[in-house]
């Protein structure tokens, strides 16, 4: 008889572990309405652990153990102007124990925008998506999607908020820029389409795809961390270049669609953000495109929402107007209590909150977080550090240097003695330009590097730029990273002189652009100038052997530089015959 009921016992205990998750549906009867709202908030983390005596710490377990809210978004440190990048074995370990407080499965969100390597250390250091549009290669993006939802999944994120699909088409944009695939429409769509049937090619593999910011954030000149930008374009003009791309990833079954904090008197008469806009979260989206996945909002602590409304009446508007899930509100207990009390209040039906709950609920399961929410960290190595993903990497770093002129001929360079290496950095801080240095210092043993930063005087500017008149030729190397408020994409300090000063130098010069394109537009009459369209080291070391002669040259402009280059512009260049002696140096690499 024991044995009998054990076995019974063991049986019913299979049957129990072998039942299918449950629904969202199901799930939701069983949910108050404050824990149904809760499911519908995404807080901010940053993927490191803190110790439990810490505020941070505390504010984690009460959002989650207290609150219930729905997810959690591993978002990027700022230090010294550098964002740290946290360690993979802590942030899963954090990620699991949280996972293990919190009463339903947490969706972990990540940008995750160049792979991992946007957030996360000891990942494939992708360039951005601006070089695969460079490189003009639609199986290298669909890797990459694929490469992203493997790391993703390794690494305990389960919604990537990628790809792109703003079409940057605004040369003074400082928050999209090489974010974007491009300023050509149907190739930006190409491209997110490619993106995301990567990402889903592998159900083993499976995450929450975005495509981002709607209706389209690529014809700005502001930062909507700092203030409400507009999209001021009629409605013909959107609906066939910014529709384009998310017509595409539609198409495609992108899961979630992110809205952008800008206005669009096109479509929302009222001067307020899309993220609060009934007109376009569900009249455009809902009903034209007939979007059915989760809209979920950009973040809400960014300034060009938390300076038009105040507490939680953002929340309260963004879920009235269409929105799912709400990204980092900047409070989430206060966001809870202001929309359930529009519930009650008849402002919101409570059919509203429960046809959200049930879509982020179904998300889950489909991300299989009801089946395993932990992470076994045994299996993260083998799932990150792969070669083949370190080699896509540089591939498309290497082909997506775009040269787009050069009447010096310095590419490559004509001599490997008495060349300058100067270094335009972001701040004092900054390692960007080490990589460069040590690749080229490799064949030109003489070369002399120079590191300048926004925060050095004109005087001593000008003295390195004197310095500079001994060299037979210069490379400059300008850093522009695109960067939350910080407003610009342009160099800044004494840098802009410093570099006009350069270009009017006797010495011939050539500019790198790491980062902004656009950079040209500074020193039009530059007789040498590439573009990498990215800060990545593998874009750095790609720009290295393309000066070296090492790797021939033929990116293609994704964007236009008004008046000074076309989409589709770049020179070819063949790589230099290889010797005796350069052979002996690429063994050594």
């Amino acid at each position: 008889m024991g044995l009998a009921r054990a076995c019974l016992c063991f049986f019913l205990a299979g049957a129990a572990l072998a039942a299918p998750p449950p629904t969202g549906s199901t799930l939701l009867r069983g949910l108050s309405l404050h824990d149904r709202i809760a499911q519908l908030i995404v807080v901010r983390g940053y993927g490191d652990y803190p110790p439990p005596t810490n505020a941070e710490y505390r504010r984690f377990v009460h959002w989650i153990r207290d609150d219930h809210v729905g997810g959690f978004i591993v978002a990027g440190h700022i230090r010294n102007g550098n964002v740290i990048s946290a360690q993979p074995f802590e942030m899963v370990a954090f990620l699991n124990h949280m996972q293990r407080l919190a009463k339903i499965p947490l969706l972990v969100g990540s940008d995750f925008e160049r792979g991992a390597s946007m957030r996360v250390a000891e990942t494939a250091r992708f360039p951005y998506f601006m070089a695969f549009g460079a490189a003009g290669d639609l199986n290298a993006v669909r890797e990459l999607g694929a490469a992203t939802a493997r790391e993703a999944h390794a690494l305990g994120v389960s919604w990537v908020f990628a790809p792109d699909a703003d079409v940057n088409n605004n040369p003074d944009n400082p928050i999209i820029n090489v974010r974007s695939f491009g300023a050509d429409p149907h190739a930006v769509a190409s491209a997110v389409s490619s993106f995301i049937e990567g990402a889903h090619s592998d159900p083993r593999n499976y995450v929450l795809v975005t495509a981002k910011h709607f209706p389209g954030h690529g014809d700005t000149a502001e930062d909507s961390h700092l203030k409400l930008p507009k999209l001021d374009q009629p409605k013909e003009r959107i609906e066939s270049l910014e529709l384009v791309p998310f017509r595409a990833a539609i198409q495609h079954g992108v899961d979630a669609i992110m809205t952008a904090h800008l206005s669009v008197p096109a479509f929302e008469p009222e001067s307020e953000p899309a993220t609060v806009s009934h007109n376009i979260l569900t009249g455009l989206l809902r009903n034209e495109l007939r979007f059915k996945g989760i809209v979920v909002t950009d973040a809400m602590e960014m300034q060009a929402v938390t300076a038009l409304y105040p507490g939680g009446e953002a929340s309260v508007r963004a879920i009235e107007a269409g929105a799912d899930v709400l990204l980092m509100p900047p409070d989430p207990g206060a966001s809870i209590r202001a929309i359930e009390a529009a519930v009650r209040a008849g402002r919101i039906s409570r059919r509203r909150i429960d046809a959200s709950a049930a879509k982020v609920l179904a998300a889950k399961r489909r991300a299989g977080l009801f089946r395993s929410r932990l992470v076994n960290l045994d299996t993260i190595s083998e799932q990150i550090e792969d070669e083949k993903l370190d080699a896509l990497a540089r591939s498309v770093a290497e082909r997506a240097i775009t040269l787009v002129r050069d009447e010096k001929h310095l590419f490559p360079a004509p001599a490997l003695d008495g060349s300058c290496l100067v270094v335009m950095s972001e701040s004092s801080f900054s390692t960007r330009g080490e990589a460069l240095a040590r690749e080229l210092a490799r064949r030109m043993p003489d070369l002399k590097t120079f590191v300048t930063n926004p925060a050095m005087p004109d005087a001593l500017l000008n003295a390195i730029a004197n310095q500079t008149t001994r060299c037979k030729q210069i490379y400059a190397a300008a850093f522009i990273t695109v960067a939350a408020s910080r407003g610009s994409v342009a160099l800044e300090g004494g840098l802009d002189s410093f570099l006009k000063t350069l270009v009017h130098n006797p010495v011939p010069i050539a500019l790198i652009a790491f980062g902004n394109p656009y950079l040209l537009r500074a020193v039009p009459d530059i007789g040498s100038y590439a573009a990498t369209f990215s800060t990545a080291v593998t874009s750095e070391s790609a720009a290295a052997k393309a000066i070296l002669g090492e790797i021939p040259i033929g990116g293609k402009m994704p964007v236009d530089i008004p008046g000074l280059a076309k989409i589709g512009d770049g020179l070819t260049v063949p790589a230099k015959p290889k010797t005796a002696s350069n052979s002996a140096d690429l063994l050594h690499k």
